[in-house]
């Protein structure tokens, strides 16, 4: 999948800021607009180093996001999804603790369990149906841009004392807001 070009960078928004806590809007237009925010999207995670980001993560309060993840296999995962849905993996599942960081929680990083294989369904820019699919490093960026959508941001799913912990030293409120 290519990148849309001639995107324009945006701030990231920090965790504590209402947008990141609420599930988003569903994408209700396919059109020009939504190819901008896509390109601006991709800019705003190249320029933060990132390798993965979320609309909400730009203060967009929409269901879309964007990967460009390399899979530790030697390969690269390139992308974007509108709408995401995540799909339950059947079973056996397989967990897999590993580091994972937040764009929204700057500079920390801490081991979190993530299913091994994830598929999530959604819309390309163009409202076309498109699924994306991966392993390892790869799912845990799915898991984790879907959670964004949905108002979780990683850190929510760690115990309280280790979420306080990493949101002091990033320099962030402990308090989550109400959605």
């Amino acid at each position: 999948m290519s990148v849309p070009e001639n995107g324009k960078a945006h701030p990231i928004v920090h965790y504590g800021d209402p947008v990141l806590h609420r599930p988003c809007q569903k994408v209700t237009t396919f059109d020009d607009d939504l190819v901008t925010l896509i390109a601006d999207m991709f800019a705003s995670m190249y320029e933060a180093e990132g390798v993965g980001l979320a609309a909400n993560q730009i203060g967009v309060d929409l269901s879309v996001f964007v990967m460009d993840i390399d899979d530790r296999k030697g390969g690269r995962a390139i992308g974007h999804i509108v709408n995401p849905v995540l799909e339950e993996q059947p079973p056996p599942r397989t967990l897999v603790t590993d580091s994972e960081g937040c764009l929204s929680v700057p500079g920390q990083y801490t081991d979190t369990a993530r299913v091994d294989t994830a598929t999530v369904s959604g819309y390309d820019m163009y409202g076309k149906p498109t699924t994306l699919t991966g392993e390892g490093y790869v799912a845990r960026c799915l898991q984790h841009e879907t959670d964004h959508l949905n108002g979780i941001v990683f850190v929510d799913r760690l115990p309280k004392k280790l979420r306080k912990k990493l949101l002091t030293e990033a320099g962030l409120s402990t308090e989550r807001p109400a959605r």
